[in-house]
């Protein structure tokens, strides 16, 4: 008797019919699709939190794509949460869509969320937050209960290991992904699975799973309630490992004693997108499997799937503009079945199919492999939800928000370039900005590769399934995007432990364009600033606050009170800088370097506003460098930078740099001093290469110091020097040794010392002239140049 038959022929009292599966596997969804088909029960019960039976009609939707995920977290605490996803090849999906389909009643019977998450809060378990206890038992699925880890078993890797396989994986994919389910012998495969599991239980108990004992007496009464309203009527679509226990005869009292005590907490519950991705183990979620783009293929296809797999990785490495042909997956096909058959399985499997992809179509490389495993065995598929499903306020303004702005969710990661002097890209920056406040980090700003001018920004987008925990999170600051940022960053601002925490705060205010967070933000930057008397602090404080002038400008943000705050901040640092550079050791002068380095930038970026008094602020500047540059007292490092700032900006001429460098590199400066010097005069990415290649009056004074340096002293000074110059581009370090090599002021591009410009020959060589003008006439866009026009060029290019 088949066990159709034998499921028709119990008559009352027979017992439920039970669904064992593994969840997210597509074997075990067409198994269950076909026994509800041929069963045909009044009821399906299916392992989940019952708060969402409520939820369970907007799985009919049309806007609903799997995979998605329930999510439930506390009320007061929404970082405690937990997930459930389904994905389209999850027995449960099919269970659900089954009953919507067929007008039959679905519900949840699994332990409630509002238990669940108070198990996590009452034992203040780390890292229980977005998981859940294994429905089936299999691997480290999230289980929050108790006991080491290493004492639950794996009931699918004991199964495998007792058939001879290494694999738990492979075994599954032999035994259930790649059977066929036989007409007439639907409940064949749950027959054995429960065969198998009771074996399993009755060996090991729960397996170390304790808790899973509570959450089958819980799921044992709803059954019992179900089989008084449906009789015999009803289907169970569970975890296998559960199906033993479920069968199990126990008496009510037993199974409430069981429940009683259990914390309870106040839980919220929706449905969420998921993706591929975060089904698979190495995403940090353990679901139970490896590859959610082969399972959701092997689901979908309709026949043949190895040649349809094949040819869809045909299709991607084409895309990548590489030489696939039909050929290819030909010989790739014959390959992956030649493998099953050699390996013993029934049908080629992913890893059949993978080894002839790397042979046939990757030409051994596992280059191209990595991204067929990326874009195809994982997938970047990201579920959807409709609108009408539950939501806090702050979520459903976020959706109304990236939809007026064309800002879809993706899991696929992208890089959105952004011109700020558009209306709707600047309203996307000021989204992504303020959501980052919030802490629901969406987007992530990326180097431009193209202008760096601040109208332009570059993201960094992906969307993963815990954001919407984390905008759950975030609806105690606000309804809506900006009243929730507004309101969170203050309370940031107040919390801040220091200045620079705040400066950078005011500067991201700005940029996320919160005129009402700004003024208490601002009124708490002056109060910190006044109080803080560390130069270091200020300095770092102060080109986050210049930095925000620049960003007001292209938002069009009234800065003013910003710009004021800067500058007196200014003032302050060029009062406490030359006291706070005295008898430093050689860690605290190169951070202190950084902060002369920083504090430079800034008043260069302050300018001539009338916020720095149109100038005065860079004359104030100036001089503060001219004194660190003269005092003894100051580290080299600093001195050196120093002299370096004022020869860049004009203030100091190329003697006068030659005659203070010659003072250093005398006899009497110690070896380390000097060459701490050289190192805050040319080392670094400030272009210090560049100059020695084009003064060579200054590469001899380095050269000729270098050359004293006394043995004994060498090796000291060595490691600086090699850090220094070690920093310069490869060009830039061959050509000053052919310079050294050659001898400075020696023939070459460099005349004689005293005579012309360094760098350049005294005449003009009208040859390698000529040869420019093709090129100026291509640049200018001067198609046909008379006499006159060359002779015009001519006289620009000399």
């Amino acid at each position: 008797m088949t066990g159709v038959e034998q499921a028709a022929g119990r008559g009352a009292g027979a017992g439920p019919v039970l669904l064992g599966v593994r969840h997210h596997g597509p074997g075990s969804a067409r198994a269950v699709r076909t026994a509800l088909e041929e069963v045909r029960p009044r009821v399906v019960l299916i392992e989940g939190p019952p708060e969402a039976d409520a939820l369970i009609p907007l799985a009919a939707d049309e806007e609903m794509r799997p995979p998605v995920a329930l999510l439930a977290h506390a009320v007061d605490e929404p970082g405690r949460s937990a997930f459930w996803p389904l994905a389209g090849f999850s027995p449960e999906w099919v269970a659900l869509r089954w009953a919507l389909e067929h007008d039959v009643p679905a519900r949840f019977i699994d332990l409630p969320a509002t238990h669940t998450l108070a198990w996590g809060l009452q034992e203040d378990a780390a890292g229980t937050e977005g998981e859940r206890p294994s429905p089936d038992g299999t691997t480290a699925d999230g289980d929050t209960g108790p006991g080491p880890a290493e004492l639950r078993i794996d009931p699918l890797g004991v199964l495998a290991d007792a058939a001879g396989y290494d694999d738990p994986e492979r075994w599954w994919e032999d035994v259930v992904e790649h059977r066929g389910v036989e007409e007439g012998d639907a409940l064949a495969p749950f027959t054995a699975l429960e065969e198998a599991m009771a074996a399993l239980r009755e060996t090991y108990g729960s397996g170390g799973h304790d808790r899973d004992l509570v959450r089958e007496a819980y799921m044992r009464l709803q059954v019992r309630a179900a089989q008084r309203e449906f009789e015999d009527g009803v289907a169970v679509v569970c975890g296998a490992w559960h199906v033993p226990a479920l069968r199990q005869k126990t008496t009510v009292a037993a199974d409430k004693a069981l429940l009683k005590g259990l914390p309870k907490v106040k839980t919220d519950m929706t449905w969420v997108p998921w993706t591929h991705r975060r089904l698979a183990r190495t995403s940090g979620y353990g679901a139970g499997i490896d590859s959610p783009g082969w399972y959701g293929h092997l689901f979908s296809a309709p026949d043949r799937p190895v040649e349809r797999w094949l040819t869809k990785v045909a299709g991607l490495l084409r895309a990548e503009d590489r030489i696939v042909s039909s050929a290819h997956v030909i010989e790739a096909v014959r390959l992956a079945e030649t493998l099953a058959a050699m390996r013993g399985r029934p049908l080629p499997g992913l890893s059949e199919t993978t080894d002839a992809v790397r042979a046939v179509m990757c030409e051994g490389s596992d280059v191209p492999l990595a991204l067929v495993r990326e874009r195809l065995v994982v997938g970047d598929v990201l579920g959807e939800v409709p609108p009408s499903a539950p939501a806090v306020p702050l979520q459903r303004d976020l959706t109304r928000l990236h939809r007026r702005l064309r800002l879809k969710p993706e899991a696929l990661e992208r890089e959105l370039e952004l011109d700020l002097r558009k209306e709707n890209d600047a309203a996307r920056s000021r989204l992504l900005h303020r959501l980052r406040l919030l802490g629901i980090a969406w987007g992530e700003p990326a180097a431009s590769r193209g202008s760096t001018g601040t109208f332009r920004e570059t993201w960094r987008l992906r969307w993963e399934p815990e954001l919407s925990v984390r905008v759950a999170e975030a609806g105690v600051w606000g309804t809506t995007v900006l009243s929730a940022a507004s309101a969170k960053a203050e309370a940031d601002a107040v919390g801040a432990e220091g200045l620079a925490g705040v400066t950078g705060l005011a500067e991201r205010c700005l940029l996320a364009e919160l005129p009402d967070a700004l003024p208490t933000v601002m009124r708490i930057l002056a109060d910190r600033a006044a109080l803080d008397t560390d130069v270091g602090h200020l300095a770092q404080a102060l080109p986050a606050l210049v930095r925000s002038l620049r960003y007001g400008d292209v938002r069009g943000t009234d800065t003013g009170a910003l710009a004021e705050v800067a500058a007196g901040l200014a003032e302050r640092v060029f009062v406490g800088l030359p006291p706070a550079c005295a008898a430093l050791d050689a860690d605290a002068a190169e951070e202190m370097r950084g902060h002369v380095d920083a504090v430079h930038g800034a008043v260069a970026l302050l300018g001539d506003s009338p916020a720095a008094g149109h100038g005065r602020l860079r004359g104030r500047w100036q001089s503060v460098l001219r004194v660190l540059s003269g005092r003894d007292t100051v580290p080299g490092v600093v001195r050196g930078r120093a002299v370096r700032l004022l020869l860049d900006d004009g203030e100091l001429a190329q003697d006068e740099a030659a005659l203070l460098m010659g003072l250093v590199l005398s006899p009497g400066t110690p070896p380390a001093d000097a060459a701490a010097w050289i190192e805050g005069f040319v080392g670094g990415t400030s272009g210090g290469g560049m100059l020695l290649v084009h003064d060579e009056r200054l590469l001899g004074l380095v050269d000729a110091w270098l050359t004293g340096v006394p043995a004994e002293a060498f090796t000291d000074v060595l490691p600086l020097l090699r850090r220094t110059f070690s920093a310069y581009e490869p060009g830039v370090r061959r050509t000053l040794g052919e310079l050294v090599r050659r001898g400075p002021g020696t023939g070459g591009g460099a005349t004689a010392a005293g005579t012309g410009t360094p760098g350049f020959a005294a005449d003009l060589d009208t040859l390698r002239a000529d040869a420019v003008l093709p090129v100026v006439r291509l640049l200018l866009g001067l198609d046909e140049v008379d006499e006159n026009t060359d002779n015009d060029l001519a006289g620009v290019t000399g």
